[in-house]
């Protein structure tokens, strides 16, 4: 028997504000929320379970070590709406270096609280 991935977790300064970013751009359903703490639930029973937000009295210090990886069937229009939401860009992905063998563009974006994320 193996493991799976049932939560991802962020410690963040405003989790109520990154649940809500996370909740429009991934459309998991935001289903708790307090001062400490936010928690989405996912949609379907597809993929990860759980996205929770918990604060943390330390700033973001370095380049994230795991990120999030997400999928779009229009990268460009989804880009932009990320964008809109509050998400920065960091990586076009224009060099070569970030092109997978199947011509994948994967995108760097950080979500408002500067947690790296990419697009493909």
């Amino acid at each position: 028997m193996s493991s799976f991935i049932f939560n991802v977790t962020f410690d963040c300064e405003d989790p109520g504000t990154l649940a809500r970013f996370w909740s429009d751009a991934t459309g998991y359903d935001l289903v708790d929320e307090r001062d400490d703490f936010a928690r989405l639930q996912a949609p379907d029973a597809r993929g990860v379970r759980h996205i929770l937000f918990f604060r943390v009295p330390e700033p973001k210090s370095s380049k994230n070590r795991v990120h999030v990886d997400l999928a779009a069937s229009e990268p460009e229009a989804e880009i932009q709406r990320l964008l809109a939401l509050g998400a920065s860009l960091v990586d076009d992905g224009s060099e070569p270096s970030w092109r997978t063998g199947n011509g994948t563009r994967w995108v760097v974006m950080q979500d408002p609280e500067g947690n790296e994320f990419c697009l493909g």
